[in-house]
């Protein structure tokens, strides 16, 4: 049976997680973290033990499929929602990279997709989790129409034994529910001025 631990653990429970996670990881600004705080609607969370270790994640956005398929497969899209500077090749082995200040890289290598339908990368884990982002994990984005938008599902497996995997899921179990809180946010408000964002007080 799925473990339900902390089952569809929404954001709006736990938004000072998020707002902690989230500014640590990326320094997001007070006015964005403000922003993402008031954005409409939850990011559910499933921790998974069977058929393997996972993190389930959906949230459904208000947008046509080609808006949200835009979002994730072009830069230009990506740089809407998750981060001003993006690295996005829609090809195997290409490149879908965050690039955050003081040099420091998320997101992962793209190993398959389908379009307007899938993507498939091998994720790199926050560098404070060395072991996992060497490693990597294995990050599946579904999208699929539904009756209100677009609905969004990330399922991140490949999670090994050890305290830096245990780690690594705690943490991503929020810092991805962040993620997606951003998309939400873009497709309820608009793309995010990052410039405002990042460095109103």
């Amino acid at each position: 049976m799925k473990a339900r631990k902390n089952h569809f653990q929404g954001v709006h429970t736990s938004v000072n997680a998020a707002r902690r996670s989230a500014c640590a990881t990326i320094g997001l600004g007070f006015l964005l973290v403000s922003m993402l705080a008031a954005a409409d609607g939850p990011v559910k969370v499933e921790k998974l033990d069977s058929p393997e270790k996972a993190l389930l994640f959906e949230v459904t956005v208000p947008a046509k499929m080609d808006e949200v398929w835009r979002a994730f497969a072009t830069k230009e899209g990506a740089q809407e929602w998750l981060w001003p500077d993006m690295s996005v090749e829609l090809k195997e082995g290409g490149d879908w990279i965050v690039h955050y200040p003081g040099g420091k890289t998320g997101g992962g290598t793209i190993v398959s997709f389908e379009p307007m339908r899938s993507i498939t990368m091998r994720a790199m884990a926050p560098e404070q989790f060395p072991e996992v982002r060497r490693e990597r994990t294995t990050a599946l984005f579904r999208f699929e129409a539904a009756e209100s938008g677009t609905k969004v599902t990330l399922l991140q497996t490949g999670w090994k034994q050890g305290k830096d995997w245990d780690d690594a899921y705690a943490y991503l179990a929020d810092g991805n529910a962040q993620l997606l809180k951003q998309l939400l946010y873009r497709f309820q408000k608009g793309p995010i001025d990052w410039d405002r964002a990042l460095h109103s007080k």
